[in-house]
Parts: structure tokens; sequence; C-alpha cells
């Protein structure tokens, strides 16, 4: 399965449509933060794949699970947090999976102590 892409593909109606849900829904989602769709020079909103992967997430939660939206807030921003440290474990882990020359190089570090004559 690929990952859901970015690039902004549908308008407000269809997007609505997928989702099987009223415009005025996804904009009122938008409103509260919850999807951020891209608007073209039109000030068109245009929504990608990844939007309406997030859009039945939050319908999913909402319907099936009775999360209320500024529920749905939390749990969004949780998963965001969660896939973002999940990159990064996953970066870290290559780094150290390819050994020391995947590493950046250490730099030396040059240490100057300077002694003080005062008080003699």
């Amino acid at each position: 399965m690929r990952p859901p892409s970015y690039e902004p593909l549908y308008y407000i109606s269809v997007a609505a449509r997928l989702v099987e849900c009223h415009p005025q829904t996804l904009r009122t989602y938008e409103r509260l933060g919850l999807v951020a769709p891209v608007r073209n020079d039109s000030n068109v909103r245009l929504y990608s794949d990844r939007d309406i992967e997030r859009l039945r997430q939050i319908q999913r939660l909402t319907q099936e699970m009775g999360v209320n939206l500024a529920g749905v807030d939390v749990v969004l921003k949780l998963l965001d947090q969660i896939e973002q440290l999940q990159s990064e474990a996953d970066r870290l882990r290559e780094q150290i999976e390819n050994g020391p020359k995947s590493l950046p190089a250490a730099q030396p570090v040059r240490i100057e102590i300077q002694t003080s004559s005062e008080g003699q």
C-alpha cells in the first residue's frame, strides 16, 4: 500500500462526496484546524488524498467512537506526534545500522587553557 499523496486534487464538493458529508462540515473542520486544505490562487480549497484520509479518520472518531471534535483534535495531534517520532526513530535506527560512516564526522575540539599571571 503506497502512502497517500499530499498533492491537492479535489474541490470541496468532490471531497465532501468522497467522505459522504456536507461541504459545510469540511469548512467547520478547517475552521477548527482539524484539516488544512491547500488554497489555489483563486482561494479555492483543494484537498489531497492525505486530507481525504484524515477526514475519514475524523468521521471514524466522531461517528463510530463517539469522540467530540475537541477530542478529535487531541487524538489527531497525538497521532501526528507519533508519526513524527516514528520517522525520527527510523532515521536513527538506519544511522545505527549503517555504522559510523553514516554519522557526521567528529570534529576535533581545541581547548585553550589560559593561566592568569595576576597576583604574582
